[in-house]
């Protein structure tokens, strides 16, 4: 990291089916969206944490993250999102740590139905 760079923490989220093929596949997309959209390289990542709603129990996302060939360097970690009535089902949330220039915007990505989650970053994939 050099001093023109600060940490960033990244928001994103999607749904997907309890398929292991459609997991990995939603998964990549959700992170290259994430990268792409922020300019960033894979070693400006520092950690991705993933959360998955008890529905999804077929496929751990950050094993699909690893099985798409990609975050080789970064830390991974995935965990079981809390329980919540009317809480927004077959949902993968992710959340990287990364660092990026001092004066960044950091952009967000919510696909694949995830968009009602945060309408407001959703939009964001339109400019």
């Amino acid at each position: 990291m050099t001093a023109d760079k600060r940490l960033f923490a990244l928001r994103g989220a999607t749904q997907c089916k309890n398929d292991p093929q459609d997991i990995v596949e939603q998964v990549a997309a959700l992170y290259d969206d994430l990268l792409v959209r922020n300019k960033l390289e894979e070693p400006d990542l520092v950690s991705v944490i993933f959360s998955v709603t008890a529905d999804l129990d077929i496929l751990n996302p950050a094993t699909a993250l690893r099985k798409s060939g990609r975050a080789g360097e970064a830390a991974l970690f995935s965990l079981q999102e809390s329980a919540a009535k009317g809480s927004l089902p077959r949902t993968i949330r992710v959340l990287i740590h990364c660092y990026m220039a001092e004066g960044a915007v950091p952009r967000y990505v919510y696909r694949n139905g995830a968009e009602v989650l945060r309408p407001d970053h959703a939009a964001e994939g339109t400019r």
